[in-house]
């Protein structure tokens, strides 16, 4: 049982749970996905498989490339990208994702529109404000968010030493939750603040919010803030042990450059 399987298997077992289908909307888009194309990528540009179904166009991934070669039935040309850029290459596409299909038990058929929403819902970004607080206070926050941002901090390696969740009481009364990253990389910043978020949405909270810092490792708000705060630690990379030669970049790997359809 892969994540995905125990996430689709949770929907299946209680259809209506909503919370249980956001999670699994985040397992794949946070996992990493086999697509099977049409051809061997050139370069960037990538040619995905099409099936025409009676429902409209779809394409395939798999969870597994184990899966993919069993669908296939031998060898055949594929590329390896997370879910999230696999929804934003398929976003106003009008084609669909056969997930797992004929190979596991988290075989579905996702429609457009279910693509289109998952692509928008990664797309939002955070709003930028400024609030000066009084007082940290411990978390509230309900164990949907603190497992959600657990997870999400564990996928993201050397971008912070750690994050802090706790209470926070603002100047002028407002209240809420505060998740200050330490040592943050300042390139890494709008990934983790975007994490952050995710980890809101998908825990399936109505109308919550967190509010995301950034603070040195010296900062003088961060003894306070540490004493009543539920931490997270995030992996850090290994050294190299020596210099590698450099391999090809695989198409999709770099957020900034997605790979291009054809």
């Amino acid at each position: 049982m892969t994540p995905l399987d125990m996430a689709h298997a949770a929907v299946s077992a209680d259809p209506e749970d909503d919370a249980a289908r956001l999670r699994f909307y985040e397992r794949l888009a946070d996992g990493e996905l086999y697509l099977l194309l049409a051809r061997e990528a050139q370069g960037e540009t990538l040619e995905p498989k099409i099936f025409e179904l009676e429902t409209g166009p779809m394409v395939l991934v798999f969870d597994l490339e184990e899966r993919l070669s069993g669908f296939t039935g031998g060898v055949a040309p594929w590329a390896a990208l997370p879910g999230r850029v696999i929804a934003g290459l398929l976003k106003g596409q009008g084609i669909g994702l056969g997930v797992n299909l004929g190979c596991a038990p988290s075989e579905m058929l996702l429609p457009p529109e279910a693509m289109d929403w998952l692509a928008e819902t990664l797309d939002a970004a955070p709003e930028e404000t400024l609030a000066r607080p009084e007082a940290f206070l411990p978390a509230a926050a309900p164990a949907a968010l603190t497992d959600g941002l657990k997870a999400k901090l564990a996928l993201m390696p050397g971008l912070a030493s750690a994050a802090l969740l706790a209470g926070v009481k603002y100047h002028g009364g407002r209240q809420g939750h505060i998740l200050a990253f330490i040592g943050a990389r300042a390139a890494a910043e709008p990934a983790l603040a975007a994490a952050a978020r995710e980890a809101l949405v998908f825990s399936g909270i109505e109308a919550g919010e967190i509010d995301v810092a950034f603070l040195a490792p010296e900062d003088p708000a961060l003894p306070a803030l540490a004493r009543v705060a539920t931490r997270f630690d995030l992996p850090q990379p290994a050294a190299p042990e020596a210099t590698a030669p450099r391999q090809p970049v695989a198409p999709g790997s770099d957020p900034a450059k997605p790979p291009r359809l054809r």
